[in-house]
């Protein structure tokens, strides 16, 4: 079929990187041989809707892009209510309704009795992964398996691309499974595109309107009529819709699918059950890894699942005013056909045209960050794919999330987990590092964790001589992945998808700054979490790091208010109150006595202090006449002392100066706090404070009165 030329106002070229939607690959017409569809296309010369030169109607009146609330409005006709939308989805569910999902039982049914078909694919498959499985079993015998480790990654890479989408989902899922893969096989599969050859434009269209139910050029006005993007489930076009002139694009699903991956599935789960039964030397329920894979891609097969997903991610992140998440129209998506509003960008690893827009990649970057954080472990909702494809920067600057068929999400318990786990890591608490991974559902509650913790502290111990801030994910992420790969782990799929998120936005972020850590960007947010959250995990977590030997630790506790003030979110009169809560609550005695001796300390420091700066306020021939005749004197402390209280008063004043100089401080947030201090517990705390000052003032004097005079240097007060 010839291609129709778009013209300059909207063409949309893969020479032309700074307008598209995924342009994962190049869009070179081609036809693959082996795609069939169960549509006959009606062979017939093109209509107005594919022809660019055909002049649309008079449009309606439609709304744009109003920001409400911070979260970007959909785009749909004016006259269409909220109303009409949910009708509008209701209606595409229903064109879904026949959408395949993942059933063992039926692909059994369906190919058992087609031996013909499976044995041609099954020589297709064992003739490519036999081959390689060869070569890997001469590496062994001739002792080069570790040598010859990266030139075997990347043959099953291109073995992989070669036996089609199943094999190359399959290979993405291995990348993000470091107990699975050794390091050079999870980079090289990362490196897996969902690049097949495109599908014959006349079976889309022809797809198109199977799907929806009416002609083509009853929905655009213009469509482009090769695909701008094509990978391994479906195939993208630009188009116009016809009563509202909005540019959207159109995925359309591959034809034959369904049936290439179901009997890979079934084949491959054949596989497994074999595996189960006679390799004893693997501990993982191989059948149950193929299984939840398998549902996986099932799920990608819907695109109405799809687009609930994007709208769900819409109505969670998209509130901030750097993200866009395209809407959906429902009016003309099905279970095998997506229309989403267009989105122009660049993919976030084209950095000269980024910069070149006046835009800067670290930017984008660290709002990418920020929002897999806040998707991670906040919601636990999150974008399981987020690669160059998928992440686009807009000409406004916004970070723009695409393709939302793999959404994988974080248990509850785990986010707190996650979050402990980095306090312990930073404690260099290993023994607590290991028992996360019971939490975090690494390993059954009957596995012992004593012989990881050698391996977590030699490797940690290396890694940590730098600052936190300053480590490289991917450093830590193959280093632990190593230690996972040693021992009896089974990864959940969330935290692979999570590693993989992480590490990607890294990536990007070292082609334009070679130095950029993503755990220092990563800090603030963890910070705001840890001092503002009520969860009793995080509080805890929270304890741990600041608290140490019965002594607060000021310099931790300063550091995380430097950090979490970098979170635009931070607030800190939600610093205030979780904690006196926490302080005052019925569980809190052990705490009382550490804030107890904690305050006695500081009021102290605040005191002497206090007292060292009167004394070198007054004339020096007046001092004479003081005890001692100098500051320390007066005190009864030694010069290390005082140097030490001194330095608790700056600390203290610094960390309230970080309060005050919150943007959204107001004295008026401590009206609840001295609320809670008129409580009965907070009396009585009060008390025994004011006791505890009132005993070390007084020993302090009784040490001044009964100390013989002694000469003393001057003293070398701070000024504050």
């Amino acid at each position: 079929m010839s291609s129709v030329t778009l013209s300059p106002a909207s063409t949309t070229s893969p020479g032309n990187p700074s307008v598209f939607y995924r342009n994962r690959t190049r869009t070179t017409k081609t036809t693959h041989p082996k795609c069939r569809t169960r549509t006959r296309f009606r062979a017939k010369p093109l209509r107005a809707a594919l022809v660019e030169e055909a002049r649309p109607r008079a449009l309606p009146s439609v709304r744009g892009n109003n920001n409400i609330n911070g979260v970007v409005s959909s785009i749909v006709p004016a006259s269409k209510s909220r109303e009409d939308d949910i009708q509008a989805e209701t209606k595409a569910l229903a064109r879904a309704s026949n959408a395949s999902v993942y059933s063992p039982e039926l692909l059994k049914l369906n190919y058992a009795s087609r031996p013909f078909k499976v044995l041609r694919r099954t020589l297709q498959i064992l003739i490519g992964l036999g081959s390689f499985g060869l070569k890997l079993w001469i590496d062994q015998l001739q002792g080069q398996l570790v040598q010859n480790r990266r030139s075997r990654a990347i043959e099953l890479r291109e073995t992989f691309t070669r036996l089609g989408p199943t094999f190359v989902k399959l290979g993405q899922g291995l990348s993000t499974r470091p107990d699975l893969c050794p390091p050079e096989f999870l980079e090289e599969l990362s490196e897996l595109q969902d690049a097949l050859p495109t599908f014959p434009d006349a079976e889309a269209f022809a797809c198109i309107e199977k799907e929806l139910g009416v002609p083509l050029d009853s929905i655009y006005s213009s469509i482009s009529t090769s695909p701008i993007a094509a990978a391994s489930l479906g195939q993208v076009y630009k188009a116009k819709l016809k009563y509202t002139g909005q540019l959207v694009a159109v995925k359309v699903q591959r034809p034959g699918i369904e049936e290439a991956i179901g009997l890979d599935f079934y084949l491959i789960r054949a596989l497994g059950l074999l595996i189960n039964k006679y390799a004893d030397i693997i501990t993982s329920d191989v059948v149950a890894l193929i299984d939840e894979f398998a549902r996986r891609v099932y799920q990608e097969l819907n695109y109405v699942q799809e687009g609930q997903n994007a709208r769900r991610f819409k109505k969670l992140y998209a509130d901030k005013e750097d993200v866009l998440v395209p809407d959906i129209f429902w009016d003309y998506t099905s279970g095998k056909v997506l229309t989403m509003e267009w989105v122009e960008g660049v993919k976030l690893n084209e950095q000269a045209i980024i910069e070149g827009q006046g835009l800067k990649v670290l930017d984008l970057v660290n709002t990418g960050i920020q929002c897999s954080l806040r998707q991670l472990l906040e919601y636990g909702y999150f974008h399981a794919d987020p690669h160059p494809g998928n992440l686009l920067a807009t000409p406004e600057g916004k970070l723009a999330f695409l393709d939302f068929g793999m959404m994988s999400e974080t248990p509850e318990e785990a986010r707190f987990a996650i979050i402990g786990h980095v306090v312990h890591m930073v404690n260099r608490d290993y023994e607590a590092m290991a028992r996360d991974y019971y939490a975090l559902d690494f390993l059954s509650p009957d596995v012992d964790v004593t012989p990881i913790v050698p391996a977590l502290r030699n490797f940690f111990d290396d890694a940590l001589n730098s600052t936190v801030s300053e480590l490289n994910f991917k450093t830590i992420v193959d280093g632990l992945g190593a230690v996972l790969y040693q021992y009896p782990f089974n990864v959940p799929a969330y935290y692979a998808l999570i590693l993989r998120s992480l590490t990607v936005l890294e990536g990007l972020a070292l082609y334009a700054d070679p130095n950029f850590k993503v755990l220092a960007a990563s800090y603030p947010y963890f910070a705001k979490r840890l001092l503002t959250d009520p969860n009793p995990y995080l509080r805890d977590a929270l304890i741990e790091l600041v608290f140490k030997d019965g002594k607060l630790r000021w310099n931790r506790l300063e550091n995380l208010l430097v950090q979490g003030k970098m979170d635009r979110d931070f607030a800190a009169k939600d610093a205030l109150q979780p904690v006196l809560k926490l302080v005052l609550g019925p569980d809190g005695e052990e705490l009382r006595s550490l804030v107890i001796k904690e305050a006695i300390r500081v009021t102290e420091a605040i005191t002497i202090g206090t007292v060292i700066d009167t004394y070198n306020s007054i004339p020096g021939p007046l001092r004479s006449f003081l005890p001692n005749g100098n500051g320390i004197g007066t005190t009864g402390l030694s010069e290390a002392e005082m140097e030490s209280m001194l330095e608790l008063r700056e600390q203290v004043l610094r960390i309230w100066g970080l309060l005050r100089a919150s943007d959204n401080f107001d004295p008026s947030v401590l009206q609840p706090i001295i609320q809670v201090l008129q409580e009965p517990e907070a009396r009585n705390l009060g008390g025994r404070v004011f006791g505890g000052i009132t005993q070390r003032l007084a020993a302090r004097l009784l040490q001044q009165v009964l100390r013989s005079p002694t000469p003393t240097p001057a003293l070398r007060a701070p000024t504050l």
